[in-house]
Parts: C-alpha cells; structure tokens; sequence
C-alpha cells in the first residue's frame, strides 16, 4: 500500500478563516475590547498554544485562566475548521485505492486532532503525526517517520508528501526521502530542491497520487 502524507494546515483545512472565527467568538464571549483582538491575531497568526493566552491574560490582566482560554479557542477553532467535501470525497477515493494516508501537522496536539474530529478527517486517515506529541517540528525526518510508523509503514519503503509549507512540507519530504506536491502560495525559498509537483489544489494532489496506481 503506498504511503501518501498530507498536511493539515491549509492544505486539508483552511487555517486562515477559521482563526479569524474562532477569535473574534473569543472576543464576543469575553467582551474583549480591539486592542486584545489584534493582540490575538498577531500572537497566533502562525501557531498557537496555552503559552499565547498566559501572556496575553498577564498583559492585559484578564481574571479568566489561561488554560480556560485555550480550551476555549480549541473549541472555537474546531468549530470553525472545515474540510470541502470534494477534499473528503477525493480522500475516500484515494483510501478506496489501497492508498496508506496519514497526517503529519505542526501545531499542539489537542487543536489539531479537534480540528481532524471535527472536520470527519480522522476517518479517513490511517495515522496522525503532531509536532506537539514530542515537540518535533517538520521540516525534522523524526515526525516523518513517527507519522509513518503511526499508520503502519515504513519512509523506507517511500511514499509522497503533500501540503503547501516549501521548508516544512516540501524540505522535510525531501529530507524523509519521499516524493513531494506543493500546494502553491507561498514564496519559494532560494537553494530549496524543487517539488516532483506542483498544483493549485489539494484535489490536484490526490488526483496526480491516484494516476500512480491506475
């Protein structure tokens, strides 16, 4: 069974709308003026954990733990997170295939695997991988090869690597030794070993991995 690995974060799921959501119901529940709202969404504009309500709960000298704000935005955020049904459909069929998939994400693993709850993901997927399970970030071969073992294989036995972060997603596949698929948007780094792919769309993707065993 080939191995295909997805990131999660605007690959799968659109981050960007549903932070902006899942603050701004933050920010209605508490009454929370302007000034935290932009606080919050420069703090957590690339990632998010407990750490970011500690500072702003000192800042700004809220009464509300910040442990209760996390879980809060935890649940604002799956609340918030969608993954499109033709994502979900291509998903399937790539499962339906014989195709392995798993999720290798950066991010706290409770967010994550909410947002994987919500969104039906976890169905479809044989293995998740978060960089909170041992505070690993991709671009490191070790996350790669912990989403590997999680969902049964080996990287040994190679695979693919599909998300839209040049360094993490598509460097950290390299490094793993497996082929790649760029979701284009961001800029490319300079010196950066091209993709084998690069698509416009998730859905691309799958297209492109199920051509591979037709």
């Amino acid at each position: 069974m080939p191995l295909a690995l997805f990131d999660l974060d605007n690959t799968l799921v659109a981050r960007q709308s549903a932070l902006t959501d899942a603050i701004s119901r933050l920010c209605r529940t508490h009454g929370f003026d302007a000034s935290i709202e932009q606080q919050l969404r420069t703090a957590l504009a690339d990632r998010a954990n407990v750490e970011d309500f500690a500072r702003l709960r000192e800042a700004f000298g809220l009464e509300i733990s910040a442990a209760d704000l996390w879980q809060e935005y935890v649940a604002f955020m799956a609340a918030a997170s969608t993954c499109r049904p033709v994502v979900l459909k291509a998903l399937a069929r790539l499962r339906a295939a014989a195709w392995t998939i798993g999720i290798v994400t950066n991010g706290a693993s409770d967010i994550q695997r909410a947002k994987l709850a919500a969104t039906g993901l976890t169905a479809l997927v044989h293995g998740v991988a978060v960089s909170g399970d041992l505070e690993i970030r991709k671009p490191a071969r070790r996350l790669f090869e912990l989403a590997a073992a999680r969902c049964g294989v080996s990287l040994t036995d190679g695979g693919w690597m599909i998300g839209d972060n040049p360094g993490g997603d598509i460097g950290g596949g390299h490094q793993a030794g497996l082929h790649t698929i760029w979701l284009r948007g961001r800029p490319w780094p300079e010196g950066l070993p091209a993709a084998h792919h690069v698509v416009d769309d998730v859905v691309d993707a799958i297209a492109i991995l199920l051509n591979e065993t037709e």
